[in-house]
Formats: structure tokens, C-alpha cells, sequence
């Protein structure tokens, strides 16, 4: 039931909308550039609360569609933005028949009555791949948002709910939901030439300052119940590693519709690549194995080649050192066959380190990392440059689509992937495995050299990620 109080103040703030938002140029302006990091240009778009139909056109969908309990807001959105679709309803009843790649609520849940019917509603828009996202204003602001209301310098707004992020964590859940990442932006919502970009793009990204910032935002996907099977590729870079071809493919599991083995091969001195030629021979018929020699350098560049061969729908990378056991590889293909996650991210820091399998300086190195790349995608992280990673096909050919972000100067595609995953709002997962020494060859990794690209990598994606 639609709160007739509220649809008669939005039909009476329509027509000044557009002065206030043009007044409030600065909090729109950080709202915007949050909402298109958030989701990419050219994806099916519902808005639900779209008022009048700036934020949605901002976006600039492949198709949008905007939806709000006021009619005179719809008539203002229609106006400026015909080549949207437009309608008016209560939300959580209007039947649209078909589903988005995203559904915006922004700033919306203050105002409902009854904001679990409403998310309990959105599985009607909504296939396995849809984000949902949210933003709100923070509830410590309230005095200061009656202030400026009092001084005119915002619109006069109805008492609103006031939410925590476990609240609406809670409320997500409740509708079939669950979070993949939430943050707060803005701490100062003035606009000062360089103190407001100070403030903004870096104070508020440091600990406890973060919890001040006005805008919440959370971005939730369904909960998918059905386990279903899928094609495989199981990627392995392979350099001076002739010691270790037969034990990949003697090792490996059978698991998948299909599966098949891709070595990629970079440049070996020991005959690696003459040993891959022999095992294909050897296995015809029993295993599926192809091969290929890497045009570039690098174990990134490696990845790259192989996934580009790869016909399977889930990609995997197992490293030819097989310091991470291929054994391992089912628990990677049910969580996320099962839909546990999209990016499922080995960890080799639970268990108990194999003697030798790991240096002092390169666990420091490690935790260094984890720490960094939690904060930064909002998502828990305990082993970033663990070589065992696994993603849908059609996630990695968004990521590569997607790469120039970034930047493409990772040596290893750890951080290529998961900076890439962590942009397409993809849900990471761990899956603790045991570290093994190396039984043959040497490590290509150079500690100093390699260490210090990953962190330029990660100051990088700091600025892309946090400091929007």
C-alpha cells in the first residue's frame, strides 16, 4: 500500500527537484561517480525510486527503466529522458516480465513502510547474475541533515527510517540476498575547490573516519540454491617445469561436463615443451590435453593465452609447480558450481606451511598484501597472490573487456583478476589449501623486483578504487 502522504510531497517537490539537485550539484556529483564505478556503462538498468530520472540516464544503460510512486516525478523523467521507460507504482507490485543485470535503490529505503516486502519482491527482476544496490544516508547525520533543511540549503524531507549496514544486511538476507560488499563515501558535503577532495576522496577511506561518511552503499546478490555442471579448463603456465608435467595430468581429477588440460609454455631451457608433446601423446583418449607456446613473457601473460584457448565455462589456474595440489581442484569446481561464490581465490595461509615451501619474508610479503586488498575491495581477503584462482569464462572476457582501468602491468594476473573481479561486483570466496614444497625446479618469482610492481599495482587501484 502506497503512503499517500509521501506520493503528495514527491508530486509537490517534482517540479523544484531540479533546482535543489542543481544547488546540492556536489553530493549528486559523489553520488554519481560511487554509482558508475559500481555498475558499468551499458548494462541493463531498474531503477526503483528513480524520481525524476537523473541518476538512471547518468548511468547510461543499454536499456533503463525507472519506476516511482509519483506520478508528477514520472512526468518530469519522461520529459528529459524519453528514450528511457518510465512508470508509476509501488514497486514492489508493478510486474515488469523480465529481469536486469542491476536494480538501483538509491536513497529509497528511508522512506518505505515496509522495506522487506519490497526486497522479498525484487527475485521477480532479478536472474542469478543480478546486483542489487543500495545507498542510504548514514543515521548520525540526521541532526545535521535538519539542520541544513532549517537553513534551506537542502529540501524539506518527511522523517525518514534510519538503518544500520546490519539492518540492511538483515533485511537482504531475509529476502533471499546476501551482501558482497558495502562501504561509506563522503564526510564533508560541500563543495571547497581541493579541502572537499581531500576530505572525500582520501580522509574518509581511513579507519573510523570511513564510519562518518554519509553515504552507505551496500551491493547485495540472490542467493542461488541449485547446483548445476559445467565445462572446464585448467590453465597451467609452465616454465623449466619438466619435472612436473606427468604428475599435473596423472594428478588431476576428473570433475565437469567436460574438462581439458591447457599448458601454456614459456620459453623453457630443460625441455619442458618436448615433455608436454610427449604426455598429450601418451594420454590420447584417456585425458584432453592441448598445449600452446606463450608469445610474451610472464606467468599474467601466460593466463591470458590459455584462457583465450580455453572452451570450457569455468576457468581455472593451477600453477605447474604444483606446490598447490591438483588434488585440490573439485573443491574450486563445487564452490563455485554451486553458486558459493564467483571467484573462488585459494589460500594457502590456514594450514600449516610445508617446511621450505615458503619464505619468511614472502609470508610477511603475503600478509602485507591480504590486509591491503581487504580494505580496498571490501572484501575478506587472506592470500591475494595464491596462483590457484577460478572464474566463469564469461566474468574473465568482462574483466579483460573491462582491464585498461586498471592498468596491464601485472607480471602474475593475481591482481589483474582480482582487481577486475572486485570492479564487476563479483562474490570472492577462499578455499584454504595445503602449500607444498617444490619437488622440482626453481621459482621464476624475483622477490625484490616482482614485490615492488604488486605494490605500485595496489597504490594504483588505490586511487581507482577508494579514492573515487
Amino acid at each position: 500500500m502506497l503512503n499517500k502522504e509521501l506520493i503528495n510531497y514527491f508530486d509537490q517537490e517534482a517540479e523544484k527537484r531540479d533546482a535543489w539537485r542543481a544547488q546540492n550539484w556536489y553530493y549528486h556529483a559523489v553520488l554519481l561517480k560511487l554509482m558508475r564505478f559500481i555498475v558499468p556503462e551499458g548494462e541493463t538498468v531498474l531503477e526503483l525510486g528513480s524520481g525524476t530520472g537523473d541518476l538512471l540516464a547518468d548511468i547510461k544503460p543499454s536499456r533503463g527503466v525507472g519506476i516511482d510512486m509519483s506520478v508528477k516525478m514520472v512526468e518530469v523523467a519522461a520529459q528529459k529522458y524519453p528514450h528511457l521507460e518510465w512508470k508509476t507504482g509501488d514497486a514492489a507490485e508493478v510486474v515488469l516480465g523480465e529481469k536486469f543485470d542491476y536494480v538501483i535503490l538509491s536513497d529509497l529505503v528511508g522512506y518505505l513502510d515496509d522495506i522487506d516486502r519490497l526486497f522479498a519482491s525484487l527475485e521477480r527482476v532479478c536472474n542469478e547474475h543480478t546486483r542489487i544496490v543500495i545507498t542510504y544516508y548514514n543515521y548520525i547525520w540526521e541532526p545535521f541533515l535538519r539542520l541544513a533543511e532549517f537553513l534551506r540549503i537542502k529540501s524539506r524531507q518527511p522523517l525518514q527510517n534510519w538503518l544500520s549496514a546490519r539492518d540492511i544486511e538483515n533485511l537482504l538476507t531475509l529476502g533471499g540476498f546476501e551482501v558482497v560488499k558495502h562501504g561509506k563515501k563522503m564526510i564533508f558535503p560541500l563543495y571547497i575547490p581541493l579541502f572537499s577532495t581531500f576530505l572525500n576522496g582520501l580522509v574518509v577511506n581511513l579507519p573510523l573516519v570511513s564510519t562518518l561518511g554519509l553515504i552507505q552503499y551496500v551491493v547485495a546478490r540472490p542467493v542461488s540454491r541449485d547446483k548445476k555442471e559445467y565445462s572446464v579448463s585448467v590453465v597451467v603456465p609452465a616454465r623449466n617445469e619438466r619435472g612436473n608435467i606427468r604428475g599435473a595430468v596423472e594428478r588431476m581429477p576428473q570433475f565437469g561436463t567436460y574438462q581439458e588440460i591447457i599448458f601454456v609454455e614459456g620459453g623453457s631451457a630443460d625441455g619442458t615443451y618436448e615433455e608436454i608433446e610427449r604426455i598429450e601423446k601418451e594420454y590420447a583418449g584417456r585425458k584432453n590435453i592441448r598445449f600452446v607456446k606463450q608469445d610474451g613473457k610472464g606467468k599474467g601473460d601466460a593466463v591470458r593465452k590459455g584462457f583465450s584457448m580455453a572452451k570450457g565455462e569455468i576457468l581455472m589456474i593451477l600453477d605447474a609447480d604444483l606446490t598447490v595440489r591438483p588434488e585440490d581442484l573439485p573443491k574450486f569446481y563445487r564452490a563455485i558450481a554451486s553458486s558459493k561464490g564467483e571467484f573462488i581465490n585459494g589460500s594457502r595461509l590456514v594450514y600449516q606451511l610445508e617446511d621450505d615451501s615458503m619464505r619468511f619474508l614472502n609470508i610477511l610479503g603475503n600478509k602485507f598484501f591480504s590486509i591491503a586488498f581487504t580494505w580496498l575491495l571490501g572484501q575478506r581477503l587472506k592470500d591475494t597472490l595464491c596462483g590457484t584462482k577460478v572464474l566463469f569464462k564469461k566474468d574473465y572476457e568482462k574483466i579483460a573487456k573491462g582491464r585498461a582501468y586498471f592498468g596491464d602491468f601485472d607480471p602474475f594476473g593475481d591482481f589483474d583478476l582480482l582487481f577486475g573481479a572486485a570492479k564487476l561486483n563479483l562474490k570472492i570466496v577462499e578455499i584454504p589449501v595445503r602449500y607444498q614444497a617444490r619437488t622440482y625446479g626453481y621459482t621464476n618469482i624475483q622477490r625484490w623486483k616482482h614485490g615492488w610492481i604488486l605494490l605500485k599495482m595496489t597504490l594504483f587501484a588505490m586511487w581507482k578504487i577508494k579514492f573515487i
